[in-house]
């Protein structure tokens, strides 16, 4: 996934090649001169002086053009400049550091738990997981719930459970379960089907809102479906 740091370099990144290559198309037509030549007045431009007291040409369109040149260099150096002075002191260098950890140590997980969904349920799934010392990466969309499972120390992954990529950022290849945990029965079932072709030995436990969706939980390949009311009006029984 590119990165939001990366995102907001690539313009003036940009725009600074633009600028070389211009640069560089410019001189080698204005002097007469190689590419290398021509990048070498760009680094040096007291060399464009030297050159024209050696050869006849346009010395003082070059000199003009040569000011452009460096104008633009100047202005898409300081763009530069300032997208990496703001992402530091905003604090978006830290969190792209953070966020490169968290994919290398999901990278080198291996047997983990993978949970779509960081609401109450897959929340408390989560933590009962981690209490039991298992390794858990936690997929969620919204950017809040997201943050709140960074900051309850879980490895997670901001994007959809549906979506293959997503889950092979998630490592499902190498995790022993995945957890639909969405409020959303349809989703979890495709997150389920989603899975299953990735990693076609991974077991899924797959949550639906009611019971007429658990046949289609089954056909989907789920190994276990859960209806939290269900199971919390059985819990409830047991201890009345």
């Amino acid at each position: 996934m590119q990165r939001p740091l990366l995102r907001r370099l690539l313009r003036p990144v940009a725009a600074f090649g633009v600028v070389v290559a211009v640069g560089v198309a410019g001189f080698s037509s204005l002097g007469g001169v190689g590419v290398v030549d021509a990048l070498f007045w760009l680094l040096d431009p007291t060399s464009i002086e030297l050159h024209f007291q050696a050869h006849d040409g346009a010395e003082t369109l070059t000199k003009g053009y040569a000011v452009v040149v460096l104008s633009g260099l100047v202005v898409t150096g300081l763009w530069i400049g300032e997208t990496v002075f703001s992402a530091a002191f905003g604090g978006q260098i830290q969190t792209e550091f953070k966020a490169m950890q968290i994919e290398r140590t999901i990278d080198e997980l291996q047997g983990h738990v993978i949970i779509c969904g960081y609401g109450t349920f897959g929340k408390t799934v989560a933590r009962r997981l981690r209490d039991g010392e298992r390794d858990v990466v936690v997929i969620e969309t919204q950017d809040s719930e997201f943050q709140r499972a960074l900051d309850d120390d879980l490895l997670a992954v901001q994007g959809d459970a549906r979506r293959e990529q997503v889950l092979r950022d998630a490592g499902v290849k190498r995790a022993t379960t995945v957890v639909g945990a969405i409020d959303d029965s349809n989703a979890n079932i495709q997150i389920a089907m989603g899975a299953s072709q990735i990693a076609p030995t991974v077991r899924l436990v797959v949550r639906v809102g009611d019971e007429m969706y658990e046949a289609l939980a089954r056909r989907a390949g789920a190994d276990e479906v859960i209806i939290p009311e269900v199971a919390s009006a059985e819990q409830v029984t047991s201890t009345l």
